[in-house]
């Protein structure tokens, strides 16, 4: 297994300034990907939330929007 290395050569890159810097309007040496980025992810279903935990998030929304509301509502009162 060869690793190849992210980092652009600067003897063969062209536009860098000594240092590794670029001048203005030159366009930086892009990012290459890394070969061995790790395992191919089948296992996360393509749909989102399912409608159970998403129906809890919401009945817990309300109730704390409803606890706020009536609290406001004593307070004013």
């Amino acid at each position: 297994m060869s690793h190849i290395s992210p980092d652009p050569e600067p003897e063969r890159s062209s536009g860098l300034e000594p240092g590794g810097g670029v001048p203005p309007g030159e366009t930086p040496p892009a990012e290459s990907s890394l070969p061995e980025a790790g395992p191919r992810e089948t296992h996360n279903p393509p749909k989102g939330w399912s409608k159970a935990p998403m129906a809890v998030i919401l009945v817990v929304v309300v109730l704390i929007a409803a606890f706020f509301l009536a609290y406001a509502l004593a307070l004013i009162l």
